[in-house]
């Protein structure tokens, strides 16, 4: 039976995914990862379950969580990242589906001893599947989407947010990272972007992180039946 990886963090999605899983805590040789399960779809929070303990977006082993859900079956990796907007053509409450990314920052590795170049990019057919399994559920996602990536855990400031928009659409801390290290684990890999708020300076109202998972919980049962969907037919 084929499996699903889903990796998701600020959109909380296992009381939307699952009725009923099972936690496991998978080692592997880079480190742990809690993976939760549910017939064909496992599933990685990746800011960590202990809510009195959220692993920051620059601390998160994007190796251990990609490794654990190949250890345990899963084909591909679906990424639900939680987005501000660089446009207000696309304000909070969208859904997008990138197709590319920028980060200028070292991004993680599973290579230490050789040099291996691995050329990253979005699978192109899970991004299909998914805007299919979105129109089925009634939503057209846009699919054409630059993604820009930084380090976080602060918000970026009014002049970076500036010079990203001329040339990218969302800004978020993770989804490039997992991107990468999908491509040197060799699992496809691909994502759904949750708008959850206007970047620093695009919007009127101070940005907040609290507006931010706000925006959040809105998109998760969106997000979810696309999910089921695509899970149904992949």
């Amino acid at each position: 039976m084929k499996k699903l990886g889903v990796v998701s963090g600020t959109v909380s999605l296992d009381d939307q995914l699952f009725e009923s899983m099972d936690t496991e805590i998978v080692e592997t040789v880079y480190g742990s990862a809690t993976v939760l399960s549910s017939g064909r779809i496992l599933y990685v929070p990746r800011h960590g379950v202990n809510p009195h303990h959220h692993i920051l977006p620059h601390m998160i082993n994007h190796a251990a969580n990609v490794k654990a859900l190949r250890d345990l079956g899963a084909s591909e990796i679906i990424g639900i990242n939680s987005t501000g907007s660089l446009n207000k053509l696309l304000p909070p409450g969208t859904l997008v589906i990138p197709d590319d990314f920028i980060v200028f920052a070292p991004t993680p590795t599973i290579f230490t001893d050789s040099a291996t170049h691995v050329t990253p990019l979005l699978d192109e057919h899970i991004r299909e599947g998914l805007a299919l399994a979105a129109r089925a559920c009634g939503m057209d996602l846009p699919t054409s989407a630059i993604y820009w990536q930084t380090g976080g855990p602060r918000f970026e400031t009014k002049a970076e947010i500036r010079m990203m928009a001329h040339y990218c659409d969302i800004v978020g801390m993770t989804m490039a990272s997992e991107a990468v290290i999908s491509c040197e684990l060799e699992i496809p890999y691909a994502a759904v972007c949750s708008v959850d708020n206007l970047a620093h300076g695009i919007g009127a109202k101070a940005l907040s992180i609290d507006a931010v998972r706000e925006g959040a919980r809105k998109n998760a049962q969106k997000i979810a039946q696309i999910i089921k969907e695509y899970a149904r037919t992949f």
